[in-house]
């Protein structure tokens, strides 16, 4: 029996918050014996702050967030654990207009490619231009210095070329603010999940030059956090709560659900965004993952890749003990004893192999020979 009954769990207006939705609008939370109040938050600052002096019981959370609230290297310090993660894939990297003719003017050839590290290469060169001649260094946002999209927007500018820290600012937006911010003149381009992207390009104002897949395909993007101590204390309850959202997972996995899922997203207490946008991104083929391939299982290797991002770009200690940080935090072990009870299957490793589904792209090389063919299906 839970521990409780009444929750609170937070979420931010992106598609992959859609497991924490459908739970409460098919009924899943109730099937449980949960009676659960999701509320849409503002920021992933905001969501943080709120977990940490329990004014939400949980959240949907960017993966790499709860092991730097854990390290103690953000704001906030309070062990945090992961235990399960919602969504693989969905999250893109968006130019505004401007730039991209800009990158037509000086490298039309690479451009023209499409190819991602060649497409790095232009921007590049713009960020060159700019500086020789005394103008504006490129302004690109991602949603969260610990996010995927942060490492990802870092990858793709190092394939061009570019020193992330030096040769151009990066920012951090709100994934709401997004698009008004590109259309505002504010940023140049952001890194972001759907259906932000999307709007952009349905509006007129961005050009969508790479996808999460391009980089890692099977990414992580966002997970269901809470503090270590809210888990211990209250097992049965987090327990209902996995299985919960495992079944709207399973449900939202079943493509003549996805149109359904738009609908019910893009209303006004969720997404506030046009079903049309999204349910473009929600039926692109295997952009989108929630339960399939074992997309929930907390990856105890996908922490040790966000924690050697996070030692790499100088945000945490080049001495930090990965392997016990990621033991820590993502627990597979609450993850394996839901999806049991719900008959699902789940891994048995903790770890993948060198070169398993879902390894990134490589953190020690970023050549763009690396970046092109050293993707993960």
């Amino acid at each position: 029996m839970a521990e409780r009954a009444k929750l609170k769990v937070g979420f931010i207006p992106i598609i992959d918050c859609a497991p924490v939705v459908l739970a409460e609008e098919l009924g899943a939370f109730e099937r449980q014996g949960l009676d659960v109040e999701i509320r849409r938050e503002v920021s992933w600052a905001n969501v943080r702050d709120k977990l940490a002096l329990g004014l939400l019981d949980a959240s949907h959370i960017l993966a790499p967030l709860p092991l730097a609230i854990t390290l103690g290297i953000d704001s906030v310090s309070v062990p945090l654990v992961n235990v399960m993660t919602l969504q693989v894939n969905g999250n893109a990297l968006t130019l505004s207009q401007s730039l991209w003719r800009e990158m037509e003017e000086v490298a039309p050839d690479l451009v023209a490619s499409g190819h991602a590290p060649l497409v790095a290469r232009a921007v590049a060169a713009v960020a060159r231009k700019r500086a020789a001649s005394g103008g504006p260094r490129l302004v690109l946002a991602s949603v969260f210095p610990y996010s995927a999209q942060n490492y990802m927007l870092r990858l793709w500018l190092s394939s061009g070329g570019l020193d992330p820290d030096r040769d151009v600012r990066l920012t951090v937006v709100p994934p709401p603010h997004t698009v008004a911010h590109l259309s505002g003149g504010v940023i140049d381009g952001y890194c972001v999940g759907e259906p932000w992207n999307q709007q952009a390009e349905a509006v007129g104002i961005g050009r969508i030059a790479l996808t999460g897949p391009d980089i890692w395909k099977g990414m992580p993007e966002k997970v269901l956090g809470t503090t270590e101590s809210w888990a211990a204390n209250n097992p049965n309850t987090l327990k209902a709560l996995i299985k919960a959202l495992i079944e709207a997972c399973l449900w939202l996995d079943e493509p003549a659900n996805r149109g359904e899922a738009a609908r019910i997203l893009s209303s006004p207490r969720y997404l506030n965004m046009p079903a049309e946008v999204m349910a473009r991104t929600l039926e692109l083929p295997g952009f989108h993952v929630f339960q399939r391939d074992a997309a929930n299982f907390p990856w105890r290797s996908h922490a040790d890749w966000f924690l050697a991002q996070m030692v790499r770009w100088k945000q945490a200690p080049a001495d930090t003990d990965i392997k016990a940080v990621s033991d820590r935090v993502y627990r597979t072990d609450l993850y394996r004893a839901a999806a049991r009870e719900m008959g699902v299957d789940c891994p048995e490793a903790d770890r993948l192999p060198p070169g398993g589904h879902g390894e990134p792209l490589s953190t020690t090389q970023d050549q763009t020979e690396a970046f092109s063919f050293r993707r993960r299906v």
